[in-house]
């Protein structure tokens, strides 16, 4: 399951994180981000151990959404080594998931 973080965790989660991160942003009221969200949950058992998967929502947290220019949700931002690697924005299947954090790996 992912992680909820907030603006003040995101440091710590994230960007300190020894495993790579996939950081999902998203809101209560996102249809696409309903949808990924059990995708989200499989990968995050999946690769329980090797990769780190936290959400974020966008209606309570503003810095950090901000930072990353997060303009429409679900937005994905892929961390390794604490930097950005990768975005997407918008839902995707889990099979294109499961290839972006095959190439965090």
């Amino acid at each position: 399951m992912p992680t909820a973080i907030s603006d003040s965790q995101f440091t710590a989660e994230v960007t300190q994180s020894t495993m790579p991160v996939v950081v999902d942003f998203w809101a209560p009221w996102c249809g696409p981000c309903k949808v990924t969200l059990p995708i989200m949950e499989e990968l995050s058992q999946e690769y329980e151990g090797k990769v780190k998967f936290v959400k974020m929502n966008v209606d309570e947290n503003m810095d950090i959404p901000g930072q990353f220019s997060v303009m429409s949700i679900p937005t994905f931002v892929f961390f390794k080594n604490g930097q950005p690697v990768k975005t997407l924005v918008g839902g995707r299947s889990k099979e294109d998931f499961k290839k972006e954090v095959d190439a965090l790996l």
